[in-house]
């Protein structure tokens, strides 16, 4: 089994990563310090990573930015780098994808806690998320070959409190490798059209 893991250099990819060893070939797409550069909010960058990369088994993606204000600074500019990487990129990496991974083969994409609880500076996010996981819902019942989609929704890790809990007041955090089961289960199970969420 040959899986790619875009954003496999960060916390969730990492841990990703591990839970995956012994089950898969992993190799890493990125911007930056991977196998295979792509940028996911540009769609030629997408196809020419699929060409490049061969022949895919599965693609998780934890990769995606979205800017955190308050609503009253939250503009159509800030928000478009939600729209653009979040949201739009992680769709465009399975209706550019679907077209070169193998039969049976599965996407995971990621979401995350803010689309259900709202937090006061991640409205952009959330909005993104949720985006994310209704794309799933209603293109996993499309998708030919035998092919499967699911996305994660993580809580606020662990290893990620130090940098982002001061986002996230009252919240409790999940550690990284129960996070990274749910990645497993979406790629080694039966799974479609899930929103497996870790919090």
């Amino acid at each position: 089994m040959r899986i790619a893991i875009i954003g496999a250099n960060g916390t969730i990819g990492g841990c990703v990563r591990a839970a995956l060893s012994g089950h898969a070939d992993i190799i890493s797409g990125g911007r930056n310090d991977a196998d295979y550069a792509v940028d996911i909010t540009q769609p030629d960058s997408i196809t020419a990573f699929y060409e490049s990369v061969g022949p895919l088994d599965g693609v998780i993606c934890t990769a995606g930015g979205a800017e955190f204000h308050t609503i009253d600074a939250l503009t159509p500019q800030r928000n478009a780098t939600a729209v653009a990487s979040k949201l739009l990129g992680q769709v465009n990496l399975v209706l550019i994808g679907q077209h070169y991974l193998n039969t049976g083969a599965s996407f995971t994409l990621t979401a995350g806690i803010m689309m259900d609880q709202p937090i006061r500076h991640g409205t952009s996010a959330a909005m993104a998320n949720g985006g994310v996981t209704a794309f799933v819902r209603s293109a996993a019942a499309g998708l030919t070959s035998g092919q499967r989609l699911n996305a994660v929704s993580p809580g606020l890790l662990h290893e990620s409190e130090a940098k982002y809990g001061e986002f996230f007041p009252g919240f409790t955090t999940v550690p990284g490798e129960r996070v990274a089961l749910a990645y497993k289960k979406s790629v080694l199970g039966v799974d479609n059209g899930e929103i497996m969420r870790v919090y």
